[in-house]
């Protein structure tokens, strides 16, 4: 009861803000997403238009409803489903691959084909555990497939203006080592490159090595990347200023992404970003309360609590840039406290993305 009353007085009490050292946590907690899952959210916000991978990938995530309910017949026609999919279009999918990945692909295909095999029997047998894994193995081949299937050129056009601030333009995997243990987390440059390119040049500076967690609310953020001294962001060593980062959205089907506006300034309160705040361990950009334009080097990880976040709105998604989030070692979270620190951060697979400026 008394952590219920807690977050019940936290959820009234916080109205919209900013995140940033030596300020007070001001930003409504949200009431979270439908999907919770960082590798489906990162599935869904590849930018591809492959709608038979996409039938069989929501065929299968979709089965999780009927997984709690147990309702096999559901499940078993979900399968089927998505086996008649992977064994009819093969060849359209592979058209949609470039020449360079077709024989990738077709291997990937293949061993797609065979775990599907394995799922149309667990189902069949009402093999939950099983079935469990062999979904996860089905989704993780679907998204190595559609992977492949983005393109080698940027998608989104970035503004000039930003021309002098790094980007990553695709992925990265980074290992974040705190002093409670490891994480590993997925940075998204596709949808967010300004905010995931600033935070790649930082992690391959060695500037969060040995910072400290400078901010931790329970059950809501943890944040980091406050520097020693005075300074409250990255100084540019060529202007001794604050190298400062706009606020970067994008918006599901939209061509152009959302640069220096929040959602609630555009009138956008329906909408919900193509990278939600909606699992434990998003990745947020810290901002001032006065500037949602002058983050600079601070991030946060975004607790997810489930009893805060039905289904629905919140203050956080179209207020903040969400650029990554953790898919290993999510459970390193709970344990982290203002007196832990972030031991270091390396990057692990697509530096070759990151691009120093444009």
């Amino acid at each position: 009861m008394a952590k219920q009353f807690f977050l019940f007085l936290l959820a009234i009490a916080l109205i919209p803000g900013g995140f940033f050292f030596n300020k007070q946590a001001i930003a409504s907690l949200p009431p979270g997403n439908r999907v919770k899952d960082p590798y489906a959210i990162l599935r869904n916000s590849l930018p591809i238009e492959q709608k038979d991978l996409r039938e069989v990938q929501n065929q299968l995530e979709e089965t999780s409803d009927a997984l709690r309910g147990s309702r096999w017949p559901t499940i078993s026609k979900a399968t089927s489903r998505s086996k008649f999919v992977i064994n009819n279009k093969k060849n359209q999918i592979l058209q949609s691959l470039p020449e360079s990945k077709k024989n990738k692909g077709e291997a990937i295909l293949s061993s797609l084909k065979n775990h599907l095999d394995d799922l149309a029997e667990e189902a069949s047998e009402k093999d939950k555990s099983s079935f469990i894994e062999s979904r996860k193995q089905s989704l993780q081949e679907i998204g190595e497939l559609e992977s492949l299937i983005v393109k080698d050129e940027f998608p989104y056009e970035i503004p000039a203006k930003y021309d002098n601030l790094p980007r990553l333009l695709g992925r990265a995997s980074v290992e974040i080592n705190t002093t409670k243990g490891n994480m590993t987390a997925i940075i998204d440059g596709y949808n967010a490159p300004l905010t995931a390119g600033s935070f790649i040049d930082l992690v391959q500076k060695g500037f969060y090595d040995k910072l400290p967690i400078n901010r931790a609310e329970e059950f809501f953020v943890l944040q980091t990347g406050d520097p020693e001294g005075d300074a409250i962001g990255y100084l540019d060593p060529e202007t001794n200023k604050d190298r400062l980062v706009p606020l970067e959205i994008r918006i599901p089907g939209q061509k152009e992404t959302i640069y220096e506006n929040s959602f609630e300034e555009l009138g956008l309160y329906t909408e919900n970003p193509v990278l939600p705040f909606a699992t434990l361990g998003t990745l947020g950009w810290a901002h001032s309360d006065k500037n949602l334009n002058d983050g600079s080097s601070q991030f946060f990880f975004f607790l997810y609590e489930a009893e805060l976040n039905p289904a629905g709105r919140n203050l956080i998604d179209g207020r903040y840039s969400a650029f990554g989030y953790v898919v290993e070692g999510e459970e390193i979270l709970s344990k982290l406290e203002i007196k832990d620190r972030i031991n270091s951060i390396k990057v692990l697979n697509g530096s070759e993305r990151f691009k120093k400026q444009a």
